[in-house]
């Protein structure tokens, strides 16, 4: 009997996650058995949880569920073709005028996830003969984006902006464009926009604005990044996650009236996919009514934010300098990152180590996300927790 051939990449790839369970990077997923919340049931077991982006508590909020049973009894389930063909319903569209109105732009589009926002506005706006600026702790989809887009890719220091100006005056594209989270979503920090549109009005760029986690939460009734800073720029396109504060899923690009219609044209992530569900849109409306009357619930989390940041003792842990939900405390090494969340685990507390590559090497951290649904006692429990862990070592 004749030994098969060898399967050397099969091979490979048995060695490589070997060599992530020794680095202690290989990731496993838990599995969520409830409700999101502040309270779930992840495994089996009841635990206070600090690892959703759902800021506002807002993704099982009885007014979404019921937008979306009233919408999946008269429009069923699944929009069966691709926006362009006959997906395109008239839940979407209301919810891209609303979107657009709320954010203070002339019009948006829709998007099945903020991944795919990004790919589809940056391969649209700019090709081969033109140079992509990006941060470079920017998330991994704008940094896919930039690769896809075929254009030089230029990366500078994290809100580096001599460095930025440097490269932007020294590019010979015909086309420019500059790439920036709102906020960083591992590090909690907003990026310096009015200085950044700037630079793009000097040296005649795009600026596209990734506000997966300041919608909801940052600006005047939340309407995000732009309100909170005043700016408005036609070379601005403005995108927005709607899984996070927005509490139910998918994503829009606003900007221009030009601009949206050219994605519309040209975003390839846009075209050929098939709708998101119409229901989901019906939620997403009850939910922005929600987000614009949520200033109880942002004053609920910026409480809960100083009681975060003035209770927490542990010194030689760094509490990073962030006022937005995302609160990550930054302790270095992966097994004793992975350490604290499994000690913390052990006291009912959920909060997610994240280690490389997702941050850079020797900065793993707990990435602590608050939301308006914990309580005062909740984070309280998480700070004595979190200094008793630290004073044992």
């Amino acid at each position: 009997m004749t030994t098969p051939p060898s399967f050397n990449a099969l091979e490979r790839i048995r060695t490589e996650l070997a060599h992530l369970e020794a680095q202690g990077l290989r990731r496993n997923r838990r599995l969520l058995e409830s409700p999101q919340g502040a309270h779930v049931r992840v495994d089996g077991r009841d635990l206070l949880s600090f690892c959703s982006n759902d800021y506002l508590g807002l993704a099982n909020h009885p007014a979404l569920s019921a937008a979306a049973s009233q919408a999946v009894l008269s429009m069923g389930v699944g929009a069966g073709a691709s926006h362009l063909i006959t997906g395109h319903h008239a839940l979407h569209h209301a919810l891209e005028t609303r979107i657009a109105e709320f954010v203070g732009l002339p019009a948006a589009l829709l998007f099945s996830t903020g991944y795919m926002a990004n790919i589809g506005v940056v391969t649209a706006l700019i090709g081969r003969d033109g140079e992509v600026f990006a941060d470079r702790l920017n998330h991994a989809s704008l940094n896919d984006a930039a690769l896809l887009s075929r254009a030089k890719f230029t990366r500078y220091p994290h809100n580096d902006l001599l460095v930025l100006e440097r490269q932007l005056a020294a590019s010979r594209a015909t086309q420019k464009l500059v790439l920036v989270d709102a906020v960083f979503s591992m590090d909690g920090d907003l990026a310096p926009l009015p200085d950044l549109q700037a630079l793009c009005e000097r040296y005649d760029a795009w600026l596209l604005v990734d506000d997966a986690h300041g919608f909801g939460v940052l600006g005047e009734g939340g309407r995000g990044v732009l309100s909170h800073f005043k700016l408005a720029s036609p070379r601005i396109v403005y995108m927005t996650t709607l899984g996070k504060a927005a509490g139910v899923f998918g994503a829009a690009a606003a900007g221009e009236e030009e601009v949206i219609e050219y994605l519309l044209q040209k975003a390839r992530t846009y075209i050929y996919t098939t709708a998101t569900p119409p229901l989901l849109s019906a939620s997403l409306l009850a939910s922005i009514d929600l987000i614009e009357a949520g200033d109880e619930r942002r004053m609920h989390l910026q409480k809960l934010i100083m009681q975060l940041r003035s209770g927490l003792r542990t010194q030689n842990w760094q509490l990073m300098d962030s006022f937005t939900p995302i609160q990550p405390l930054l302790i270095g090494g992966n097994e004793a990152a992975l350490a604290a969340s499994q000690r913390l685990l052990e006291c009912g507390i959920l909060v997610p180590a994240i280690r490389p590559p997702t941050v850079p090497a020797n900065s793993a951290r707990l990435r602590i996300s608050l939301s308006a649904a914990h309580t005062e006692s909740d984070v309280a429990q998480l700070v004595d927790a979190l200094n008793n862990i630290h004073a044992r070592g």
